[in-house]
């Protein structure tokens, strides 16, 4: 793999963040002096992802783009503000840190081939970058995935409750979809692998907080095909058609079902 030190330290900076970053670079990319009578910070160590001619400010901010990404602090990659320990940003004792270096290759990588995979310029092509995947959590993980681990080891009124408690914590954000189709991408799951029950308890959940969903009733109606309830197969519809009159798909669907096809 190309070492990165070859690149030029406004090309790594563009692919980590953006090139905003480069604001933060001292004039004739030298490390700022010390003010007063204070000494400049010690140069940096360890570096080897970032060029060696990074500036303390331009790793800064690269930094800083990181943990506001994955929603972390500096302590989650480094050894920093440890009860009896001395800081030491430089060492690589903890395995987020080493994770880190690969996932910045990895987004390196991506931003070199992606040109030629949209068949665009550089310039023209939209970068990736932390926050493209983490969405600021730590682990990016699909909120239906959360809620189906919850739901298999614990049961589904826990994995209820985890939604309300993380809808709590990051609605308005955008670590979670917490949309209609949050819920309902988890409910078609569940009808597709036989628990038409379980997707039932959280297609009612979407109607607490979205209960004009005509696509929320048509994904009940989905469930309690699956039980062979028809009666509240044709009410699901019903509510879903009246929620919205126009979609002639429903109205099919309410049709066949009520002449028996």
């Amino acid at each position: 793999m190309r070492s990165l030190i070859a690149i030029p330290l406004t090309a790594f900076l563009a692919a980590s963040v953006s090139t905003t970053a480069l604001l933060a670079q001292a004039p004739g990319g030298q490390a700022p002096q010390g003010r007063g009578n204070q000494p400049p910070p010690p140069p940096m160590t360890n570096l080897q992802i970032f060029p060696k001619d990074a500036t303390r400010p331009q790793v800064v901010t690269v930094m800083q783009g990181f943990t506001q990404a994955l929603g972390v602090r500096c302590q989650y990659c480094h050894v920093d503000d440890d009860p009896g320990r001395q800081n030491d940003m430089a060492s690589d004792e903890k395995p987020p840190k080493k994770a880190a270096r690969q996932m910045m290759l990895l987004v390196r990588d991506l931003n070199e081939k992606l040109p030629s995979a949209v068949g665009k310029t550089a310039d023209a092509t939209t970068r990736v970058g932390c926050v493209t995947c983490h969405r600021g959590v730590a682990i990016p993980k699909q909120l239906a995935d959360i809620l189906t681990d919850t739901a298999a080891a614990k049961g589904v009124p826990a994995a209820i409750e985890q939604y309300r408690d993380l809808r709590k914590q990051y609605y308005g954000a955008m670590a979670y979809d917490f949309s209609e189709g949050g819920l309902l991408v988890l409910a078609q799951r569940l009808v597709a692998n036989n628990r038409p029950d379980d997707a039932l308890s959280f297609l009612q959940l979407n109607t607490e907080f979205y209960p004009k969903s005509a696509r929320t009733y048509v994904a009940m109606s989905q469930a309690y095909g699956r039980k062979n309830d028809k009666d509240n197969q044709i009410k699901s519809l019903e509510k879903a058609s009246e929620l919205d009159p126009e979609n002639q798909q429903i109205k099919g669907q309410l049709q066949r079902l009520k002449s028996g096809d």
